[in-house]
């Protein structure tokens, strides 16, 4: 009576909580490499759309107030052509720079010259976001 009990009792062997293991370690092994990577494209893209936002301001700013080729308006000025209480605006009232998605400071764009990706930004993001990218943002010299 004794034996038949102890045979009914389930469980999982060894090697099967191995296979498991190892299943969930190949999964993983496939899907952090592409999350980082999918991360630092985002980090490229939102770095990207600043700069087309402060060109875009830089150019309203122009037009409206008549403004030649080679005019600078401030961080103030240029906060008043971007979305209220967006990060941009918010850096550009208080910090009066403005800064991309890894923290770096972008240069504030001149009329008929557009803002240039920052040195350091480029270079951790290349390998998700070649030169080609961020034309006309990027200047190789």
């Amino acid at each position: 009576m004794i034996n038949k009990l102890q045979s009914k009792r389930g469980g999982f062997t060894l090697v099967e909580i191995m296979i498991v293991v190892a299943i969930i370690a190949l999964l993983a092994a496939i899907a952090v490499p592409s999350a980082l990577r999918a991360r630092k494209r985002s980090q490229a893209t939102s770095t990207l759309e600043t700069l087309r936002l402060l060109d875009a301001a830089c150019d309203q700013w122009a037009i409206e107030n008549g403004q030649s080729p080679g005019s600078a308006p401030g961080a103030d000025v240029l906060a008043g052509y971007v979305k209220v209480n967006s990060k941009l605006y918010t850096d550009l009232k208080t910090n009066s720079n403005a800064t991309d998605a890894l923290g770096n400071t972008i240069t504030l764009p001149i009329v008929d010259t557009p803002p240039v990706v920052p040195t350091n930004t480029f270079s951790a993001l290349s390998d998700v976001a070649p030169s080609a990218f961020w034309v006309p943002f990027y200047s190789a010299s």
